[in-house]
């Protein structure tokens, strides 16, 4: 089967808005812990919706592409199998956990996952902040080895939509601690704000899709303390709401660094170097920010 019967996403999508709202009424009721900021939540809302332009000008393309790897596939898995879905479950979930952590260590792939991370607000219609330049990015090629073990397009993008709608749900500073055995296995609202935070002991960790196990496994996971709240955000705030800068500031930087590159070795260093690299090491990255802050913690241990 090529083409997925139902779409995930745009089933939940009623789901979506009718939870923001229930959010923002409990909120203002007092009754559970959120904040919202109205152009915050309207530059959210407004890039979920701009997703959707580059998705249907490169969904074709990228769709062709999947079918050509998926026609030369070494073996096939039967669309109806239970253990096709058990299989796709795990791997899809894996590749997640691989594309997002290469969303974060690496300057190009960043600069089409940044506009994420910008809102200060931590709220459900964060989750909406999407991408519009993920695409161009080229992040899809990492799904392209499912097609080729013989997993078809309509499964991948099933699974892909399955685990995006469970990840609207932790979005949320509403929901506390989940049971000891769920925290363990599955990524939760508490696993999900450290990987939003921007406080330098919770930077580049967490980036689980649906299971938290990959981040245990590669040793990329950080609870939540209660001592040290998250705050949220990228490290240099944005400090506006102007959705063209929050969809491409990080892009117009890059290419600016770029055009002062005095060499190759410059110019790859800010393409795929860390998000911060300089070529003096004057700027600050998640690896350097991180170590001041072990630094300072040194005379307290």
């Amino acid at each position: 089967m090529l083409h997925a019967p139902i779409d995930p996403v745009t089933l939940a999508v009623p789901f979506f808005i009718l939870a923001i709202i229930l959010e923002i009424a409990l909120a203002r009721l007092g009754w559970v812990k959120t904040h919202y900021e109205p152009r915050d939540t309207l530059t959210s809302l407004a890039m979920g919706l701009g997703r959707g332009i580059p998705g249907v000008l490169l969904g074709g393309m990228i769709f062709a592409v999947t079918v050509v790897v998926y026609n030369h596939r070494i073996f096939t898995v039967p669309f109806g199998a239970v253990w096709g879905w058990v299989a796709i479950f795990f791997l899809e979930d894996l590749t997640y956990y691989g594309f997002h952590r290469f969303s974060h260590e690496r300057r190009f792939w960043w600069a089409a996952h940044v506009n994420h991370h910008s809102s200060q607000h931590y709220n459900l219609s964060t989750a909406l902040r999407q991408t519009w330049t993920g695409g161009i990015a080229g992040t899809w090629c990492l799904w392209l080895p499912l097609a080729w073990l013989g997993f078809s397009p309509a499964q991948i993008a099933i699974q892909q939509g399955i685990s995006l709608v469970y990840q609207f749900w932790i979005h949320t500073e509403a929901v506390g601690r989940m049971p000891t055995w769920f925290e363990a296995v599955m990524n939760t609202p508490s696993h999900h704000r450290v990987h939003h935070a921007r406080n330098p002991r919770y930077l580049d960790s967490n980036y689980a899709g649906i299971l938290i196990i990959w981040d245990k496994l590669f040793g990329t996971f950080q609870p939540e303390l209660d001592e040290e709240p998250c705050r949220y955000g990228i490290v240099k705030n944005l400090g506006d709401f102007n959705i063209l800068r929050v969809a491409f500031h990080e892009w117009i930087g890059m290419f600016a660094d770029i055009s002062q590159a005095k060499s190759l070795r410059e110019v790859l260093g800010y393409v795929i170097g860390p998000p911060g690299w300089s070529p003096d090491g004057s700027r600050d990255t998640s690896a350097s920010l991180k170590a001041r802050w072990r630094a300072l913690q040194a005379p307290a241990e």
